[in-house]
């Protein structure tokens, strides 16, 4: 039987470096109880404003949760939103010491309006362009200087398309990682799919699995995924295919070795982020035990419970603990 509790103390032990989209995450809750006579839409009134870490740093925050020392290797614009960013870090307990500042790019930025509990509307300030060829040397440069002092455990390249991890930025890391002998785990979006080739862990949800394979289907089964798993295989030579699918659960596979499992009964709040909880959950589990079923297990628990909240959270590691012990003992 796992010792869950002896499992969780190891992550303090892990160095954890998150390479990816940074973004702000801004919440307005308000109160709606009129109409606007201007047009046809609700009239929010606000009462509180909040800040959160998104994106790629809501991945160090999840790793940081459970206990890992974290570092973000990322580039914002040096814009209030990207200092903003950097305060959170810190005030976090994430090293943002890696960070790249540029006036070329703004920080992004989604503004989401709530109002009676639910997202009424969401509003984006982002640049999508790729870093410029200096920013990307930089970055590179800042990724080299981290690994040289740190000797992380870990890189987690997570990807949103805001143009950060480039096609070419991304084989330099992998590379450079395997060279050190750092695993990687990648959370992809379509346009560089196929560029992770040599990752560890490769984890896409079923979506990006179709529109990057470009496939059609609606059932989902254990040969299928399988297969799915051989033809992305073909083309990444990755090591663990490890695939999101929703209400249904998770897929894994490595070697010979696979299976799906499925989701915990829950009350679904809000699905987002809970792909950035399974990653880094994922990632640390598996780089403390190598073992790709209780890491499939274990980041299935996590997601579940992330989507309780409202708003993007961190996994809480007594909440996640509890419930290992009590669904996998």
């Amino acid at each position: 039987m796992e010792d869950f509790k002896k499992l969780f103390e190891a992550f303090s032990s892990l160095k954890v470096g998150v390479i990816g989209d940074v973004m702000l995450d801004t919440y307005m809750w308000g109160k709606v109880e009129r109409i606007s006579p201007e047009a046809p839409v609700p009239v929010v009134t606000l009462h509180h404003k909040e800040y959160r870490i998104g994106g790629a740093g809501n991945v160090a925050l999840n790793c940081q949760s459970l206990g890992a020392q974290v570092t973000v290797l990322s580039v914002t614009g040096s814009d209030t939103e990207g200092f903003l960013l950097e305060e959170l870090m810190n005030g976090n307990n994430i090293d943002s010491s890696y960070l790249v500042k540029t006036t070329e790019r703004i920080t992004t930025n989604k503004t989401r309006i709530i109002g009676r509990n639910q997202q009424m509307m969401r509003i984006d300030a982002e640049m999508t362009n790729d870093l410029s060829a200096a920013n990307e040397k930089t970055l590179l440069a800042k990724l080299q200087s981290y690994i040289s002092t740190a000797d992380p455990d870990v890189i987690i390249l997570e990807d949103y398309n805001k143009g950060v991890l480039t096609e070419s930025l991304i084989r330099k890391v992998i590379e450079i990682c395997r060279e050190a002998g750092i695993i990687t785990a990648v959370d992809p979006k379509r346009k560089n799919f196929f560029s992770y080739k040599g990752v560890d862990i490769f984890k896409p949800n079923q979506k990006e699995v179709k529109d990057g394979l470009n496939m059609i289907f609606s059932e989902v089964n254990l040969p299928m995924l399988k297969n799915i798993h051989k033809e992305l295989q073909a083309l990444l030579q990755h090591k663990i295919s490890f695939i999101t699918l929703s209400e249904k659960g998770v897929f894994y596979q490595q070697d010979a070795k696979s299976g799906i499992i499925s989701s915990h009964l829950r009350s679904i709040a809000d699905v987002s982020g809970a792909g950035d909880t399974v990653i880094a959950v994922a990632a640390m589990v598996y780089a403390v035990t190598k073992n790709v079923h209780l890491m499939a297990e274990i980041a299935n628990i996590a997601g579940g419970l992330v989507c309780e909240e409202v708003g993007t959270v961190a996994i809480n590691k007594e909440k996640l603990l509890h419930e290992c012990e009590l669904l996998l003992s």
